[in-house]
């Protein structure tokens, strides 16, 4: 069964992009540029990408948000990076909103030193230890038809305490509640992917995020 986004209320979203330059974003030279309005990154023959780099908003390192924007993938792959540390040379590393042109990488939660954490339409838990446990909600072939190829898609990002739920064009897709000690990142830097690999162009557009109050300590049980 496919899950509705909830209500689509827009209060409280501020814009993190302009729409017309970078400002308030950091990226490596020669990467990334304003076209028509979205924020675009491209690859081609002539000018390979070798090698992962990040365009990073220096507006904050958010914690509890919703972050909406669309994006437009034309090859290869890409995604937005959260709650997430910056190292060197405009790379990053920690939780990614995945989005790929093939059919296994889009809508799922992703993360650089656990790989897939969620992957379309699963829900994962991992306690502290790690251990994860993993159930489906959704078909991923089913939700994958949901997706626009080539065309513009709105990706919803809502995280909130340990709990990460991903949604593409309204219909929830990976859900994950991370409480890894050592690994669950509670708040971090915003990022935009360029992938290496085969040309690739990919857009991201109307970009609003929405601070969120952290959710309510669960009671301890009753003895």
């Amino acid at each position: 069964m496919l899950v509705a986004a909830p209500g689509s209320d827009d209060a409280g979203f501020v814009s993190i992009f302009n729409g017309r330059d970078l400002a308030g974003w950091d990226g490596k030279p020669g990467w990334w540029r304003v076209e028509d309005g979205a924020i675009t990154a491209e690859s081609t023959e002539e000018k390979p990408c070798l090698k992962h780099n990040y365009l990073i908003w220096r507006g904050g390192q958010p914690a509890d948000f919703e972050l909406r924007f669309e994006y437009r993938l034309r090859g290869g792959n890409s995604g937005v990076q959260f709650r997430s540390r910056e190292v060197a040379d405009w790379d990053m590393r920690g939780y990614q909103a995945d989005m790929e042109a093939g059919p296994d990488w889009t809508g799922a939660l992703f993360e650089h030193e656990r790989a897939g954490i969620a992957l379309r339409g699963e829900k994962t838990e991992i306690n502290r230890d790690g251990v994860k446990t993993v159930t489906r909600f959704a078909d991923a072939a089913a939700l994958q038809k949901g997706f626009r190829t080539n065309d513009w898609n709105e990706y919803r990002i809502l995280a909130r305490g340990p709990e990460i739920q991903l949604f593409i064009n309204g219909v929830k897709t990976a859900h994950t509640i991370d409480q890894q000690v050592g690994q669950a990142a509670a708040s971090g830097l915003l990022g935009l992917q360029m992938h290496p690999g085969p040309p690739m162009k990919v857009q991201f557009r109307n970009l609003r995020l929405r601070t969120l109050p952290p959710p309510a300590p669960t009671p301890p049980a009753s003895q």
